[in-house]
C-alpha cells in the first residue's frame, strides 16, 4: 500500500510563466546591458547541459550551491558576449533573487486538484535537485501547507538519481521505499533514480499524461 507520495518540483508541480532567456535579459538591462533573449536561452541550454552536478557532501552545502549557479551564469554571460561594463557578481546576485519573486513561477492547472486530493490520505513530500529558493517558491505559489517534507538537494549534499535524496526523504516520511511513490518529468534523475532507490515511480510526460493520472493509479 502507497502511504507517501514524494513530487519532484519544476516541471513537475510547477512552470516558469516566462522563458530563462527573458528573465536573464531582464535583469541584464537593470544593469545597462542589452542581450538577446534568444541567444541567452540557447546558452542556458547548453550550460545546463553541459555543467556537472554540485560537489557532493556529506550534508548541506553551506554555499546553497549558489557558487555552482555563479559560474553556470558565467559560463552563459561568456557564451553571449555580455556587455563588457557589466557588473557580473551585482547581476547575478539580482539574479538569484529573480527566481524567488512572485509570478515568476505557476503551478501547472492540475497542481492543486491533485495534491488537495492527496492531502489526508497520504503523506507528501517534494524531493527537488533545487537550493533553498524552492522553500520561497512553494509558499509563493501557496502549496507550502500540502507537503509534510520537502527534500532539497542543496540541503542533503547529493542529487538525483543518487539513492542517498531518496533515502533521506523515506527517513523523514517514516515510510519503507516499497510503500513510497515518485512523480516526475526527469527519465533519469526522477524515473531511473527512483527505481533504483526501490521506490514506486510515476513517469509524468506531459501532454501524454498528468498529475491527474495519478489519482487514478492511487
Amino acid at each position: 500500500m502507497t502511504r507517501a507520495v514524494f513530487f519532484d518540483a519544476a516541471g513537475t508541480l510547477f512552470r516558469l510563466t516566462r522563458s530563462v532567456g527573458w528573465h536573464y535579459r531582464d535583469v541584464a538591462l537593470r544593469h545597462g546591458a542589452d542581450l538577446c533573449e534568444d541567444d541567452l536561452d540557447r546558452a542556458f541550454r547548453w550550460a545546463w547541459r553541459d555543467a556537472r552536478a554540485p560537489h557532493e557532501t556529506n550534508g548541506a552545502r553551506p554555499d546553497d550551491d549558489r557558487g555552482w549557479w555563479r559560474a553556470l551564469v558565467g559560463r552563459v554571460l561568456d557564451a553571449c558576449g555580455s556587455a563588457p561594463g557589466l557588473d557580473r557578481d551585482a547581476y547575478f546576485s539580482e539574479l538569484w533573487s529573480e527566481f524567488t519573486r512572485p509570478g515568476v513561477w505557476e503551478l501547472f492547472p492540475e497542481t492543486l486538484e491533485v495534491l488537495a486530493a492527496l492531502k489526508g490520505r497520504v503523506r507528501l513530500g517534494v524531493i527537488s535537485n533545487f537550493d533553498s529558493r524552492l522553500r520561497t517558491i512553494l509558499l509563493h505559489l501557496g502549496v507550502t501547507e500540502f507537503f509534510d517534507d520537502i527534500v532539497i538537494s542543496s540541503e542533503v549534499g547529493t542529487e538525483k538519481p543518487a539513492a542517498r535524496i531518496f533515502s533521506a526523504a523515506l527517513v523523514r516520511a517514516g515510510v519503507a521505499a516499497s510503500e513510497a511513490l515518485h512523480i516526475g518529468d526527469e527519465p533519469e534523475a526522477d524515473w531511473l533514480g527512483a527505481e533504483r532507490a526501490g521506490l514506486l515511480v510515476f513517469r509524468l510526460r506531459c501532454p501524454e499524461n498528468s498529475l491527474r493520472d495519478v489519482l487514478e493509479l492511487l
